[in-house]
C-alpha cells in the first residue's frame, strides 16, 4: 500500500517504514506528524484519486530530525567583463519515518 502525499509544495510517494526527507516543518525531535492532503492511495491494487484531496484519509510519520541540508553553490560569470560571483546555500530539511497510513472503510 502506498500513498501520495504534499507537503512544502512538493508530492512524495510514502508507504510504511519508509525515510522521508521534506522541507523544514515546525515540530520537534520525537513528534507525530499528520499529514491530512492525501492526493491518491492505493492498496492491493485499487487506486483512489483525490479531488484534490482524499477525505478520510492521513499518513502519519515520525519527526527524527531537523537539519541542514548540504552546500549548494551559484556561480555566475559573465565572460571578458571580469565579473565573478559564487555563492553558498543550504536549506533546511526534517527527516521523517511513515509510521501509518490510515482510511477510513
Amino acid at each position: 500500500m502506498y500513498a501520495v502525499i504534499e507537503t512544502g509544495g512538493k508530492q512524495y510517494r510514502v508507504s510504511e517504514g519508509m525515510l522521508l526527507k521534506v522541507e523544514k516543518l515546525d515540530a520537534s525531535e520525537g513528534d507525530t506528524v499528520e499529514f491530512k492532503k492525501v492526493l491518491l492511495l492505493n492498496r492491493d491494487g485499487s487506486v483512489e484519486v483525490g479531488t484534490p484531496y482524499l477525505e478520510n484519509v492521513t499518513v502519519k510519520a515520525k519527526v527524527l530530525e531537523t537539519a541542514k541540508d548540504r552546500k549548494v553553490l551559484v556561480f555566475k560569470k559573465k565572460p571578458r567583463k571580469g565579473y565573478k560571483k559564487l555563492k553558498g546555500h543550504r536549506q533546511y530539511y526534517t527527516k521523517l519515518k511513515i509510521e501509518s497510513i490510515n482510511y477510513g472503510g
